[in-house]
Formats: structure tokens, C-alpha cells, sequence
């Protein structure tokens, strides 16, 4: 399940970020590059954080396959998506939910604290995003008004208060993915946004 929801995570942020690559009108080099930092941008920097070198994608070409199997499909049937925005906007989601629970998993088996261990889910969830953003002149999700990394962070507390009721750890990296899924998109719905700060 684990190995799974990561092959999930990897496609729904490569082809997050090819469709903002192909909405910026990016040639097809500049949409693969796009694409796969979007992948594994989090995931590197939560690797080198953590000693975990050469960084998993570099080990496993498993993971250059699904980001190049994401960009093809992006491509291919980019005009098949009925409104491009609304097809970012759920690879994003389910790209956020999944990599948070890697990044925790990532930090409990080295045996880091639990706070440590959200930090790290939040990072490998939002980073890639935030390079995507970065290259596309776009300020980062993360950094607006948007409800983004609080529910990664919120995520992790849930994942933490399921693990103590020992559940099976399908059920527990389902349940949680679920919640940042499920709180990502009602927080969109009912436009849920945090305070902007401002010199007033």
C-alpha cells in the first residue's frame, strides 16, 4: 500500500505540475523539467534533510518511468481535461495528501519525534509544489492566503492520534490521506483561507 500511494503521489504531482507547465505555454522540454521537480522536489529535499543519499529517485529509475508516463498523458490528452484549473487542482490534492503520509513514514522509521516527523510530511508535500511556482513565476501556494501546508501539518496530528488506536497501517495511511484530501477540498469549496498580513 505504502509503495502504492507513493507511485500515486508521483504521477498526480508530475502531471500538477506539467499542466501548469502547459498553461504557461512552456515547449515540451520545459514541461518535463516542470513535471519533474514538481515529483520529487519535496522528496530530495527530505532526503538530503535526513542523510538518506543518493536520494530515492535516483535509486529506483521506477520513478523516471511514472514521471515520463505523467508527462506523455499530459501531453497527449491535455485537451481532454474539461477545465485545466480543475484538473491541477486535484492532482494537487491528492499529490498533498499522499506525500505527507511518505514524509511521515520517512521520519518515524529513523526514529524522529513526532513534530519532527510532520515537519518532514509537510515539506515532502509542499516543496515540489513550491519549485513548480518558483519556475512558473508564480508566488507558491504555500506562501498565500490558501489553506495549503496547515493541513499537512493538520494531517500529520490525525495520523499520529490514529496510530495510537493501532490500526491496520492500510486503513491508517487511507484514513489519513483521506482527511488532507477531504479538509483540502471543503477548504476550497467554502473558501477557508487564513488571515493575509498586511502593514495596517
Amino acid at each position: 500500500m505504502f509503495h502504492l500511494l507513493d507511485i500515486i503521489g508521483t504521477i498526480a504531482f508530475a502531471m500538477s505540475g506539467a499542466l501548469t507547465a502547459i498553461s504557461k505555454k512552456l515547449d515540451p522540454f520545459g514541461v518535463f523539467i516542470i513535471a519533474f521537480v514538481t515529483a520529487v522536489g519535496g522528496g530530495t529535499l527530505r532526503d538530503v534533510m535526513i542523510g538518506r543519499t543518493p536520494v530515492g529517485w535516483m535509486q529506483d529509475l521506477e520513478y523516471v518511468y511514472v514521471i515520463a508516463l505523467a508527462f506523455v498523458l499530459s501531453i497527449l490528452f491535455r485537451r481532454k481535461f474539461d477545465k485545466l484549473r480543475t484538473s491541477l487542482f486535484l492532482f494537487d490534492t491528492i499529490g498533498l495528501g499522499v506525500f505527507t503520509l511518505i514524509g511521515l513514514e520517512k521520519g518515524i522509521n529513523i526514529g524522529l519525534h513526532p513534530i519532527i516527523c510532520i515537519a518532514l510530511g509537510t515539506m515532502t508535500a509542499c516543496f515540489g509544489g513550491v519549485i513548480r511556482d518558483i519556475l512558473c513565476n508564480e508566488i507558491p501556494v504555500i506562501f498565500r492566503k490558501e489553506i495549503y501546508a496547515t493541513i499537512c501539518i493538520l494531517g500529520g496530528i490525525v495520523f499520529f492520534m490514529l496510530k495510537k488506536l493501532h490500526l491496520n497501517e492500510d486503513i491508517l495511511y487511507l484514513s489519513t490521506s483521506a482527511v488532507i484530501i477531504s479538509i483540502r477540498l471543503m477548504a476550497v469549496k467554502y473558501k477557508w483561507y487564513l488571515p493575509v498580513l498586511d502593514r495596517n
